[in-house]
């Protein structure tokens, strides 16, 4: 006999079907909180009990991660936090940052293509305020570390590939402390908070234009801005 009987499928299988679905459809980014128990209950019509079966079904998978009193987080594909062997690396030599930076530079030059072939238009909208974000910052000589941070993790989101995303959430994750130091020892001027906003509008109205090539380009040139200053970081924890 080719069929088989159709069995009823459990309520918290299906909840977990949907918000399983929302993750990988980048409804929901890696380290963002799923909304509460309560507010899930209210929002699927069932008991707290089944939310919390379908969410341990969801942690069982490793899509999300429970936390006592702190909600539950969704989990990166590619898992590359703090503490794990990566950012290991990059704090025990600073210059391994330079590997991840270069690899950046192929991986999101392809980002900005996609980003201007399939933004849509919540995706333009983001970005935009982002990059509006970042020029208050600039006129009122405040730094943009978070902004800068944001603006390529929102263009990898308008990607709609669910694997950029977290590659670029988790990459982001690993260099967060050497990021905020080169912030600290090497953008102290002026003159580079307004080429890294410059950067970053340059990217944007290019993905915004639907012009893949020239956010390709623009991307390559604000990366290279980066490296440049990063070296000079790495050189000077030598000394």
């Amino acid at each position: 006999m080719m069929f088989k009987l159709i069995k009823p499928k459990k309520v918290s299988a299906q909840i977990a079907d949907q918000i399983r679905s929302s993750i990988l459809a980048a409804v929901f980014s890696p380290g963002e909180k799923l909304p509460p128990e309560r507010e899930l209950a209210e929002l699927f019509g069932v008991s707290r009990p089944s939310i919390r079966e379908a969410l341990n079904i969801l942690a069982t998978a490793g899509l999300v991660e429970s936390h006592q009193g702190g909600g539950t987080v969704v989990k990166s594909l590619v898992e590359m936090s703090a503490g794990t062997p990566l950012s290991e690396m990059i704090k025990c030599e600073r210059e391994r940052a330079l590997d991840v930076i270069e690899v950046r530079k192929s991986m999101e030059s392809c980002t900005a293509i996609y980003a201007a072939e399939r933004a849509l238009p919540e995706d333009l909208r983001k970005l935009e305020k982002i990059v509006s974000e970042m020029e208050e910052n600039l006129a009122a000589a405040k730094p943009s570390l978070e902004l800068d941070a944001n603006f390529h993790i929102t263009v990898a989101q308008a990607t709609h590939n669910i694997v950029w995303l977290h590659l670029m959430q988790s990459i982001f994750e690993a260099m967060k402390e050497f990021q905020r130091g080169v912030w600290r020892a090497v953008y102290l001027t002026d003159e580079d908070h307004r080429f890294l906003y410059l950067q970053h509008r340059a990217v944007y109205e290019a993905i915004r234009d639907r012009q893949p090539e020239l956010a390709r380009n623009e991307m390559v040139v604000h990366l290279t801005f980066a490296e440049r200053r990063s070296n000079i970081y790495v050189s000077q924890s030598r000394v």
